[in-house]
This record gives structure tokens, C-alpha cells and sequence, in this order.
């Protein structure tokens, strides 16, 4: 630690901290323009000169180093005057504009301007700033209001990984230009920007920063579950931030965090309930439901009735949901877009660690020595996950290493890339746990400790050949050797796999071997971790609130614990239960009658021409949702949900972070929270005046499962995210699985994924993301374009065996020979109607459409 004396007050420090991080400790203001936490100092803005007893000139105190005995000071007479005559230079040729400036109101410059007194200017000089730049999409820049702090430039270079904002020309001609091609129009740049340099145009001459209500919330358009502030004014959002301190993502968002809210104001919201197409009553939609199901009841059974809930429902929505299914309509037959991917992991994770999820938090990421980053893409997964393996590859010694079927966004940063081919990452991993045990590279004691079935472990392994892993994945033996070590060598070790792993046809065994893996690697001993990614906001909260046949909430086995949530429901449970493909099939066999769509959109999920033939089929379905689609269309029965913005409750990020949202603006027109829905639903067909409250569903929760400790969602606690209990494994809790499925891939293999400018299907309905990707491409590797004599933008025609669709081309060398890839966003494009069910690859014909 370091002594020294700032303002008379004394502070230790460790090595190496700024003057302005030791003042700040000491609550001492020192004005900076160029300075954020986040980034590192650059000096340039020159007002937070200090003054060293002993040094003949000023020091700049973000970037000068504590010293042992130092007295600073940070204001003087000198010092006043000195700051003044910057920003009198930095001023010089500034616009007066301020009145029609988008920063006024919250514009640093402005701030310190008033702060400092400088009410005159000294100098002058020849104005020749670079024109406004207004061709960049989403965002404009006024190099005239530049003050060449560099803030922008270091967020997206640091903390981003873009590099596409740069300095172009130089001296007072400089300005900040950007490379288009590398910008992934995450908005960061606006939101750091000190002056009104950069503007978010489509926040441009809407509204006056101080006019506007900020609603402390949560991003859901992911599982980061980012920390934002809706900006309302009247029952408008007009646009996104987020602080960077007393946050957890640091102020910093994506795309569809800082730009792509506008869906909930979007003119084609459902308002009003419909039956049959026509709007009605909410009292006549709730009559008709009821009626319906109290008909199909009595000629069926409950058993003809099911549901299909949401991770874009908060989790007091899908606790009503499960237990108004459950308890009042008698039929388990619920589940949701988590049997296709998130569940998968989930099962091969606790039967393999007793884990339900993240093994822990995503900051411990930024700690890791080495990073494993399998099957995913987290740049666009979970773009929170992309910036913490950021921090530790680029900004500490940690190491990366991407086993994927593509390159992606991470790439450039990797020190090591294992591009397989498409089926064989049991095979890869396999390969990789063969080679640490080969190579002296795992904790033979912690095994010996943790692992219930050592023995089976070391027998499967012996029986891997290496070189034969090498043959079937397309590597070499010197590409797993160089892996391995970068892995085996690491005391903290993250693993990170996602959707490439989990939503294909073998995701609980692809899953099982993950977790294998986390066993060998001593991923989940000191400060490691593994991180199952899933796409979908609160997709872990629908977990915990048991959306599916086969648990109660809290990852309660149903049939070993019905009666005891029958006792405290005070009903019987029924027995069984269909899971999504059961439902499907029983709609199919007219076995299923009614189905209950809550924030669903089947157009999304494998084999979706089969779901939307089912739907024709289904005698009642009811929808309810909060944007027109197909599937509404289909609907006898359609009910306005809200969107995140316009509900409270509560809901769960991937690192078990529980944190609280409240309503910015009402919902539109006569649409409805979603648990209120439920709730009226529950007392209506219980025949029972019940009414439920947030706290009483947490509280009925917390009575029934473990997944709570002290829920913190009260007073002035409200928007602090609550931890769950962390993972803390027994001994001898840990059971290696034995894989030994194989993955075929014959032929032109087409993978469906996310891409970094959508968020599920919700996305396409804001004009944001739709400016950067207003259409989805089908990506070839040139190679196999010029086999196929098919040119970059042709239309091409895609045929698999469950049908074929149109769309784009874009080459590209980020899939290799033999891969084709296509985001799933687009229902125009369609390319989930391709897939077989329950998976995420298939085999394809392409053609010229």
C-alpha cells in the first residue's frame, strides 16, 4: 500500500492507483471531461491538474500514479485559474447551440463550465471543424462540439472490442470517424460522450433531457439482464441509459438495450382483447375462455388442455401460470421453448453437478486465467458475458479459447480457435478431457474429493483415442495439445457453451459433456465457473418456476412432490403431463383441444411449419401476446398482454440474479399486466374472489422452495438485484456421464442461431435493429458459393426434409466449406420450418431461387 496526503487528508492506496482514484476515495472532487472509470486515462482534457508539494508543474491526477509520502493538492488559486484557461481553449469555435443540443440539460461540458465560473472567453482561433457527419446509421456526429476527450473512442475499442471508431486528421483538424464496416451500433459511444458530439438520432430533437421520468429497470431482452433507466415522458418511452457506477453492467449496452425499445410503442400493439378477430370486452374475452374451458373439462378432461409459458413472462407470471394450470384447470400438460435448448442443459446439469444453471457470477469471468468459450456465441447471447471475457483476455492475462463450428464476433481475441465440424463436440470434448489427464493437467485430489465415480471417469477416458478426435473434428493434434495446456495450465477456468450445444438434437448429451468437462478442467473450483448460456431474458426464472411436466417450482421431481403442493393449494395435482412435444403430437391426434399460448410464437421453434399446421388444427387457442403475428391471426381467442416496461415483478439472470422491474408506463390501450391476467383467470375458473399480490406469490414461493434467501425487492432496497444461495457442491456430489452418442452431419449443414442485432422475434418489431438488419441472410463460405455457381445478394432456394424457403445469400469466411448459417429472427425468411424438431441444424440443397 501506498501513503500520501491529499487536501490535508491522509489515504493508503495499493500501488499503481491514479491521484484521482485515491482522491475519490477520499470523496475530493477533481473536474475531469476525459476520464470514466470504465476506461483507461488519457489526460487529455488537462482539467484535473493537481498541484505536488515539490513538483515545479502541474500533474494531471487521472493518469499520474500515487507515490509513497506525496501531499497533492486540488485547489488553489493557481489551479482555478489554470482549469478556467482549458476550458476557455476547449470552448473555443464550440457552438452556441445548447438550446437545440440533445446533450443540454446533462452535458458534462456544460456542467463543468458552470462549475469552473467561465463566463467569458480569452481566445480565439480559426474555426475548422469537420462538417457534420450524418450518413452513419442510428447515430449522428457533430465534430464541431468535439472536444477530443477520446471517451468514445476507448469504450469501443476497450470495452466493445469494435474498433471502429478512430481520430481521424490531426492537430485542431482532428476529428472521430468511424470505420462502418466494424461498428456494431451498440450506442455506447453516445453514452459516453461528454458533449453532444454524439447524438442518438432516434432520440434527435424529441424530448429535453430534464423533461423526462427516469424509471430505474431491466433490459430483458437477453439473460444479462443489464441495470437501465427507461426515460418516459407523458406514457412514452423515448429512449434507454444506464448509469456506469451502481450498475452491473457498468453503464455499458447493446444494441437492443440503448436502441431497440421502440417495439413498445410500436402503432400495431394489441390493445383489446378479440374473439374470433373481433375486439371485445376483457369481461366477454374472460367469459369465452372460462366457458371454453369448463366445455372441453367436461367432454374431455383436463387432460385435453395445455399451455405453453414464457421467458418473456417475469417469474411471479410463470408461478401463476404453472399453478393455474395445475391447481384450478387439473392439467399438467405445460412447458415452453426451454424443452428446445435451456431445459436440456438444465437436466444434464444437475444430473451430472446438482447445478441449475451458472455455477457463478459473471464478474468472477473478468478473474479467469483461461476462458473456454464452446458452442456459443456470446457477443450475441449475451452480449454482458462478451464484455467480461473482454476484460480478461485484453485487459488482464486471461486466456481464450473458442471451440466452434464458426467464427464469431470473439475470434480476433482468441488465442486459440477450434473451428470443428458440425456433430462432433461430444467427440472434441471428449478429446480435450483425454489430453489433460494425459498431460498431467488435472487435480487429482479435488477428483478424489468431489467426484463420486472416479473410477468410470478414467475408464472412458482411456478408451478416447486422440488421434481418431483429431480425424473426426477436423483438427489437428497440435491444435487440442495447444488448447488443452492453455486450459490445463489455468487456476481459474471458465467454461461458457450455448445454444450450438443446448438446442441441438443431442443437447442434454452435448450438455452432460460440458459439465464433464467442468469436472476435469477445475472449472468449478477457486474462481472459475460454468456459464450455460440461453438467449431469452428470463429463461432462468421459467426454470425456477418449474414451466415444465416434470418439476414443481424450485426443481421439485412433480410426482414426488405433488402432494405436498397439494396440500397447501388445497387441491389434488393431476398425474402425468405432456411436455411441448407431446402437446404437439396431441394436437395432432386431436388429443389436445385447447392450447394457451402466454408470449409464445411457435413460428420460432424447430420444425416450425408443423407447430403452425397444429395450430390451424387446435379446436381453441388462445394467445396471449403483445404484437400481431401469424400466430394471433390463428388465435379464437387473443389477450394484450404488457411489455417489460409497463409490468412489475420480478425476474432472474443467468448468474441467479434476481432483480425487480416496475412499470415505466401503463400498458396501451386496454391491455393488461400478464399476472393480472392470470389472476383473474384463477379466480374466475376456481369460482373463488382471489387476489394476489407480488409479495404474496414470493412469499407463497419462498415457503415452498428453496430458491430464495431474503428477498430484497422492499423500500428503498427495490432495484438492488437479490443474489440466489450460491453453488456450493458436497463432496462426492459430482457424477461424471457417460457420453457415448455420435452426431451425424451429412452434407451441406445449415445451423440456425441469434445474430447480434435481434433479440428473439420481438426485435423485428423496432426500427432500430431493423436500420442495422432489416432482413435475414443466409451466410456461405465462398467456396462453396462458387461450387454452387451462386453469387454474393442472389436469392437462393433452401431445401431440407421438413421444407424449403427463399432468402438472401451473403458470403462470408466466418463459416467454413460445408456450413451454411441463418439467424432465426425473421419469420419472412422462415428458416426454423427447415429444421427437424427439437433441433437447430439440418442437412440442406441449396439452388438458385
Amino acid at each position: 500500500m501506498v501513503s500520501l496526503t491529499i487536501d490535508g487528508k491522509s489515504v493508503s492506496v495499493p500501488k499503481e492507483t491514479t491521484i484521482l482514484a485515491a482522491a475519490r476515495q477520499l470523496d475530493i472532487h477533481i473536474p475531469t471531461l476525459c476520464w470514466l472509470q470504465k476506461l483507461s486515462p488519457t489526460g487529455a482534457c488537462r482539467l484535473c491538474a493537481v498541484e505536488i508539494e515539490g513538483v515545479d508543474r502541474t500533474m494531471t491526477a487521472c493518469n499520474t500514479p500515487v507515490k509513497e509520502g506525496i501531499k497533492v493538492t486540488t485547489r488553489s488559486e493557481n489551479l482555478t485559474r489554470i482549469r478556467k484557461q482549458v476550458m476557455e481553449l476547449i470552448l473555443v469555435n464550440h457552438p452556441l447551440d445548447c438550446p437545440v443540443c440533445d446533450a443540454g440539460g446533462e452535458c458534462d461540458l456544460q456542467d463543468t463550465c458552470y462549475a469552473l465560473e467561465v463566463n467569458h472567453q480569452e481566445f480565439e482561433a480559426e474555426d475548422v471543424s469537420a462538417p457534420t457527419i450524418d450518413h452513419w446509421p442510428l447515430i449522428q456526429q457533430v465534430p464541431s462540439r468535439c472536444i477530443m476527450c477520446e471517451k468514445c473512442v476507448k469504450v469501443c475499442h476497450e470495452v466493445i472490442g469494435a474498433d471502429a471508431l478512430f481520430v481521424n486528421d490531426k492537430g485542431d483538424k482532428a476529428f472521430i470517424d468511424k470505420k462502418l464496416e466494424n461498428c456494431i451500433f451498440c450506442g455506447n459511444c453516445v453514452s459516453v460522450c461528454p458533449t453532444g458530439t454524439m447524438i442518438s438520432k432516434p432520440f434527435k430533437f424529441r424530448a429535453r433531457p430534464w423533461a423526462l421520468r427516469k424509471v430505474p429497470s431491466v433490459c430483458t431482452y437477453c439473460s444479462s439482464q443489464c441495470q437501465i433507466d427507461i426515460n418516459v415522458q407523458g406514457n412514452e418511452i423515448f429512449r434507454v441509459t444506464s448509469d456506469d457506477e451502481g450498475t452491473t453492467n457498468n453503464g455499458t449496452l447493446c444494441i437492443g438495450g440503448f436502441f431497440g425499445h421502440d417495439y413498445i410503442n410500436h402503432p400495431q400493439r394489441l390493445t383489446e382483447p378479440q374473439v374470433g378477430g373481433v375486439p371485445v370486452s376483457w369481461d366477454r374475452a374472460m367469459e369465452m375462455l372460462v366457458s371454453e374451458v369448463e366445455r372441453i373439462t367436461a367432454a374431455s378432461g383436463a387432460a385435453a388442455i395445455a399451455g405453453l409459458a414464457s421467458p418473456r413472462l417475469t417469474n411471479e407470471e410463470n408461478y401463476l401460470f404453472q399453478k393455474l394450470f395445475r391447481a384450478v384447470i387439473g392439467s399438467n400438460n405445460i412447458d415452453s421453448e426451454a424443452r428446445f435448448g435451456a431445459l436440456r442443459a438444465l437436466r444434464a446439469l444437475d444430473q451430472g453437478l446438482g447445478l441449475h444453471g451458472a455455477s457463478n457470477l459473471l464478474t468472477t469471468i473478468a478473474d479467469a486465467d483461461a476462458i473456454l468459450v464452446f458452442g456459443a456465441d456470446p457477443s450475441a447471447e449475451a452480449p454482458a458475458v462478451d464484455w467480461q471475457i473482454q476484460q480478461a483476455t485484453r485487459h488482464k492475462d486471461g486466456k481464450l479459447v473458442i471451440a466452434n463450428m464458426r467464427q464469431i464476433y470473439l475470434t480476433p481475441y482468441a488465442n486459440r480457435q477450434l473451428t470443428y465440424k458440425p456433430g462432433s463436440e461430444i467427440t472434441l470434448v471428449n478429446g480435450i478431457c483425454r489430453l489433460l489427464l494425459d498431460r498431467g493437467l488435472i487435480d487429482e485430489a479435488y477428483l478424489s474429493r468431489m467426484v463420486a465415480n472416479l473410477d468410470e471417469l478414467k475408464e472412458q477416458l482411456a478408451a478416447v483415442d486422440v488421434d481418431q478426435v483429431a480425424a473426426e473434428t477436423g483438427l489437428t493434434r497440435d491444435e487440442l495439445e495447444a488448447a488443452v495446456d492453455i486450459i490445463g495450465q489455468a487456476d481459474n477456468v471458465v467454461i461458457v457453451f450455448g445454444a450450438d450445444i443446448t438446442k441441438s438434437e443431442l443437447g442434454t448429451a452435448k450438455s452432460a459433456a460440458m459439465a464433464n468437462l467442468a469436472i476435469l478442467s477445475g472449472a468449478l473450483r477457486n474462481q472459475g465457473g460454468l456459464f450455460p448460456l440461453d438467449e431469452k431474458g428470463n429463461m432462468q426464472g421459467l426454470l425456477d418456476m418449474g414451466v415444465y411436466p416434470e418439476s414443481l417450482p424450485g426443481y421439485q421431481p412433480y410426482e414426488e412432490n405433488k402432494e405436498k403442493f397439494s396440500r397447501v393449494w388445497g387441491c389434488q395435482l393431476p398425474d402425468g403431463g405432456l411436455d411441448a412435444e407431446g402437446i404437439l403430437q396431441g394436437i395432432e391426434d386431436g388429443k389436445i383441444r385447447f392450447l394457451y399460448l402466454a408470449a409464445v410464437n411457435p413460428q420460432s421453434f424447430p420444425n416450425s411449419r408443423r407447430w403452425m399446421q397444429a395450430l390451424k388444427k387446435v379446436e381453441v387457442l388462445v394467445v396471449q401476446d403483445i404484437l400481431p403475428t401469424e400466430v394471433t391471426r390463428l388465435a379464437t381467442i387473443v389477450l394484450p398482454g404488457a411489455s417489460s416496461a409497463e409490468k412489475s415483478g420480478s425476474v432472474t439472470s443467468l448468474d441467479q440474479r434476481v432483480r425487480a422491474l416496475e412499470p415505466a408506463i401503463r400498458p396501451v390501450g386496454e391491455a393488461r399486466e400478464d399476472w393480472a391476467i392470470f389472476a383473474e383467470l384463477y379466480a374466475r375458473l376456481s369460482k373463488t374472489p382471489i387476489t394476489f399480490s407480488h409479495t404474496d406469490i414470493l412469499s407463497e414461493l419462498s415457503s415452498l422452495t428453496a430458491l430464495y434467501g431474503d428477498v430484497c425487492f422492499t423500500g428503498e432496497d427495490r432495484h438492488r438485484p437479490c443474489l440466489k444461495p450460491p453453488y456450493s457442491p458436497e463432496e462426492q456430489s459430482f457424477n461424471y456421464q457417460l457420453v457415448r452418442v455420435s452426431d451425424s452431419a451429412d452434407g451441406l449443414q445449415l445451423l440456425s442461431g441469434k445474430s447480434m442485432s435481434h433479440f428473439g422475434t420481438t426485435s423485428t418489431w423496432a426500427a432500430a435493429p431493423l436500420e442495422i438488419e432489416p432482413e435475414g441472410l443466409i451466410q456461405m463460405n465462398r467456396v462453396d458459393a462458387e461450387a454452387a455457381g451462386i453469387k454474393d445478394g442472389e436469392l437462393v432456394k433452401l431445401s431440407s426434409a421438413t421444407g424449403s424457403t427463399t432468402g438472401k445469400l451473403k458470403l462470408t469466411d466466418a463459416v467454413p466449406p460445408g456450413l451454411l448459417f441463418a439467424p432465426y429472427h425473421f419469420s419472412a425468411l422462415g428458416i426454423q420450418q427447415l429444421l427437424p424438431d427439437g433441433s437447430n441444424r439440418t442437412s440442406v440443397q441449396i439452388a438458385k431461387a
